[in-house]
């Protein structure tokens, strides 16, 4: 083992959303919830984590960098994280090299580990889930540990309560488990990215501000205060969980819909019900919602189905291309861009849902005719500058190694930040 040498891993993780929510912890350690929950993993391409980690002899302490920032490692998840990755740890013989690390060498081994997100960080956008997820990933990956996706989604858990379910891509289910240690409390998947590729995702950056009640802290007070989540975990998500299931399974979009939009609306009146009340939402997201209902009231079959995590930003999953473009119509009629806003920066992502909706400039956003649904009751004024921006997506792959070097975020010699 001795010698200068540095070895690297690098790996991108997907970020994912929930359908059915996961809100309240029955063991804040261990991160256990006090109901299953059910998520979408999003397209990496456009929401992800790339986090590189590295071992040498020459390091002398564990570091950590986030977004070019050197951040400490002092806090309880990431040293449980390093406990539980560490004691899995195997021998690791790299010939090319000639690096040998034998089992026992890792509890002497510092590490160095930096991680950049391509999306805000902490403003309701699962930063932490896909951060947490793909530091277990890149971990495992490096010290040779054996552990399938669902034993590293327990792990995971322990860093970010939803990271468990950025393991996998496609839609994935978080056990709540039983034990009282939480080795039951993980993530399976439940089925791919590819078994229902019709779907489309619209992500509206209301907000890229950190929060002011972390979720951590929200879920607190809301387990200590509100008599609805007891209810909700006992009485209503147990049902819920098997309907999702069944929805995915079906691609029935209806049902998914339906269950989706009612369960987001749950998961924010419980946190309403709590003392002091948590409002994470705000008007932008309430008439994100206003204008999704009428449109699907309209069409008497739901088109988009909208769900909200613990922020104002709105996740819309459009049943198809066609509903996702003439989502997106009646999106920047009543939300668009702030004069001086490049449609350009303004659409990102997937931008062929753009063309799809016939719209190539901001000429054509200004000349959009009201949607059919309101055309008796138009508002007098637009909520121009009201979003951020537009995300456009679509269901993704779990987390993948990256072996083209120069995708790696430390210094392959020194093992410092690029």
């Amino acid at each position: 083992m001795a010698g200068k040498w540095v070895r690297m891993v690098t790996a991108q993780t997907p970020t994912n959303i929930a359908v059915i929510k996961y809100w309240g912890k029955r063991d804040e350690t261990l991160i256990l919830p006090v109901n299953d929950s059910i998520s979408v993993t999003l397209d990496p391409a456009h929401l992800c984590t790339t986090t590189t980690v590295a071992v040498s002899p020459s390091f002398d302490q564990d570091r950590m960098w986030l977004n070019g920032k050197e951040i400490s490692l002092a806090g309880g998840r990431f040293q449980s994280c390093l406990k539980e990755i560490r004691s899995r740890a195997c021998d690791v013989e790299d010939e090319e090299k000639g690096i040998k690390i034998a089992k026992k060498d890792w509890e002497n081994l510092h590490l160095h580990i930096a991680s950049y997100n391509n999306f805000p960080t902490a403003a309701g956008l699962a930063s932490s889930a896909a951060g947490f997820a793909c530091l277990v990933f890149a971990l495992a990956k490096l010290m040779n540990a054996k552990e399938d996706q669902s034993q590293l989604s327990a792990i995971a858990r322990q860093g970010s309560g939803s990271a468990c379910r950025s393991l996998y891509g496609g839609f994935v289910k978080w056990i709540m488990g039983k034990d009282e240690d939480g080795r039951d409390s993980l993530a399976v998947q439940l089925a791919d990215e590819k078994h229902w590729d019709d779907l489309v995702i619209i992500i509206a950056v209301v907000s890229s501000r950190q929060k002011e009640t972390s979720s951590t802290s929200g879920m607190r007070e809301t387990v200590e205060t509100s008599l609805l989540l007891k209810h909700r975990a006992k009485e209503v998500v147990p049902k819920r969980i098997v309907q999702m299931e069944e929805a995915i399974k079906n691609r029935d979009f209806a049902s998914f819909a339906q269950l989706t939009c009612s369960d987001s609306n749950q998961f924010h009146a419980v946190c309403l019900d709590t003392s002091p009340p948590i409002f994470y939402m705000n008007d932008t997201s309430h008439r994100i919602i206003s204008a999704v209902e009428k449109w699907n009231r309209s069409e008497g079959v739901p088109q988009v189905a909208y769900t909200f995590d613990a922020g104002p930003n709105a996740v819309m999953i459009a049943r198809d291309r066609k509903a996702a473009s003439l989502l997106l119509r009646r999106l920047l009629f009543h939300f668009p861009p702030n004069a001086d806003t490049d449609l350009n920066s303004y659409i990102i992502g997937d931008k062929s849902i753009l063309q799809d909706a016939g719209i190539q400039g901001k000429e054509d956003v200004d000349a959009l005719p009201p949607p059919s649904e309101i055309k008796d009751n138009i508002p007098s004024h637009k909520f121009r500058g009201d979003v951020s921006y537009f995300i456009c997506t679509r269901p993704g792959r779990g987390p993948v190694l990256l072996s083209d070097k120069s995708q790696a975020l430390l210094n392959p010699e020194t093992g410092l930040p690029k």
